[in-house]
């Protein structure tokens, strides 16, 4: 009891110590909340942030002149200066936000019966509190940048209900879920040359840095924001609201390319069921188990006439040195569903992406962000040790298409999900000999399909709400089970 007290405290005064960087979109987009572009849905409305921010005529409130640190995050909020406290802290180099994101899905089918499974609905949600500062603006640092994030998370997806385990109907949950305080990230940035150079190290999640787009965040299913769903397959790949001990180094080589690449020291054992691990306080290196090595490059052009059409493109890879259950084989290298023996471990693992939007109209006398843009994604893991060997998605999202209200926008999104291979045939014999099935599987699981369709409505200063409908093809990868539809809704507060 003790424990769970103090650990609160100790979580707000790191996060007012520390930061996180809107450069976590390594694409070059304009500054925006980070905590849209990693493997977490904080910020809905995050083109509003980037629109802000563009506009040079409309500077939101104390602002201060540009140094060596990227510009602080500052999304639209319902408080936008309460006191002067914004204006006083941010011309110190001090940038603290509050936001809420819940997310509520329904079913309107009844599930496949006789298997224990039931119609309902459930909610999810994820309170955090960020901070960042600019130690150069503070205290004379040049360069240099702290960042944290804690947040509270509860709920879980309904999507489980029915029986699929591969793309989760809402996407806040999971790791930190139900506890009162997770510390997500804490970590410090030092960037040099005009941020054409920047180095960070400390507590800090994978995904948040590799193969992460904020567009995906938009939406509400797992499959799409805040990665690929198939790049947490990996546990040495850490996400939302996980974190390792890393050091990342960021380089641009010209205006338009971005080569990223790091060391994020693993705990693949321990990421999910260490209790310590649950609150993110975890800091000894006791469960550390290999590395995971991930490079990647994007390339941000501006296309059109008066460079309105922006895109990114990025391309990566990674590598691990963990040890990683293998999804066929036991010790003996004989099929452990026919042995009875355990599975055997294979050292180290690869995983290999492509990410891209591309804005491809552009709304004549509208702002940056009012067009339409396509976001496609390919994601490979290697089959032997994953669930989710392939996931290939395609995608748009329309903003600004209504002149009466410029921030609201709709989007559509599709996903495809294939099962490694190793794994659907170790099922197959698991089924044919009437034994349980790993991963809790109802049956062997072979390919899925999501479809979403979201309209965002801008509903005040700082606050969203986006109906969604989702539509699951083959849940969990089962061809047995019913198709699914859901209905519900996204909304994000943003507070200050």
């Amino acid at each position: 009891m003790t424990t769970q007290k103090r650990v609160p405290i100790i979580g707000a005064l790191i996060a007012l110590i520390f930061g996180l960087h809107a450069s976590a979109y390594a694409a070059g987009a304009p500054p925006a909340s980070p905590r849209v572009a990693g493997d977490f849905p904080t910020q809905a409305s995050q083109l509003q942030s980037q629109l802000t921010q563009e506009k040079a005529k409309r500077r939101p409130q104390g602002y201060v002149a540009k140094t060596g640190v990227p510009q602080l995050p500052q999304p639209e909020a319902i408080l936008v200066d309460p006191g002067g406290v914004n204006t006083w802290l941010r011309a110190r180099g001090i940038a603290i936000l509050l936001d809420n994101t819940n997310e509520m899905s329904g079913m309107l089918h009844r599930p496949t019966s006789g298997l224990g499974l039931k119609q309902g609905a459930s909610n999810a949600g994820q309170y955090s509190l960020e901070n960042d500062i600019d130690w150069e603006r503070l205290a004379g640092i040049k360069g240099l940048a702290t960042h944290a994030i804690i947040v509270g998370r509860y709920g879980i997806p309904a999507s489980r209900m029915f029986g699929d385990n591969l793309n989760p109907s809402q996407e806040i949950y999971g790791s930190g879920g139900n506890v009162f305080v997770h510390l997500v990230f804490a970590y410090a940035e030092e960037s040099l040359f005009s941020d054409r150079l920047a180095f960070a190290a400390g507590r800090m999640s994978f995904l948040s840095d590799f193969s992460a787009n904020p567009l995906y965040c938009n939406f509400m299913n797992n499959a799409f924001c805040g990665n690929p769903k198939a790049s947490s397959d990996n546990t040495a790949h850490a996400s939302y609201p996980d974190a390792n001990w890393a050091f990342r180094v960021r380089t641009r080589p010209s205006k338009d390319t971005i080569l990223s690449f790091g060391v994020y020291l693993t705990q693949t054992k321990a990421i999910y069921g260490n209790a310590q691990m649950r609150t993110g306080f975890k800091f000894n290196g006791a469960t550390i188990d290999g590395a995971a090595m991930p490079v990647e490059i994007a390339w941000t052009p501006s296309f059109g006439r008066h460079h309105q059409l922006p895109g990114h493109y990025k391309i990566g890879m990674a590598y691990d040195t963990a040890d990683h259950k293998d999804n066929f084989f036991d010790g003996m290298n004989t099929p452990a569903a026919l042995s009875g023996l355990p599975v055997r471990y294979d050292h180290g693992a690869w995983a290999a992406w492509g990410l891209v939007d591309q804005m491809v109209y552009h709304y004549p006398g509208g702002a940056p962000d009012a067009g339409i843009t396509l976001l496609g994604v390919t994601y490979f893991n290697q089959p032997e040790t994953s669930t989710r060997w392939q996931q290939y998605s395609i995608g748009m999202l329309n903003r600004g298409f209504w002149k009466s209200r410029p921030l609201d926008a709709m989007g559509l999104n599709f996903t495809y999900m294939r099962v490694s291979p190793d794994l659907y045939r170790s099922q197959l014999l698991y089924q044919q000999q009437g034994m349980k099935l790993p991963n809790g599987s109802l049956f062997p699981q072979k390919n899925a399909y999501v479809f979403e369709a979201m309209y965002q409505i801008h509903v005040f200063r700082g606050i969203t709400f986006a109906p969604d409908f989702q539509y699951f093809f083959n849940p969990g990868g089962m061809k047995p089970l019913k198709n699914q539809a859901m209905l519900g809704f996204k909304s994000h507060i943003e507070l200050f």
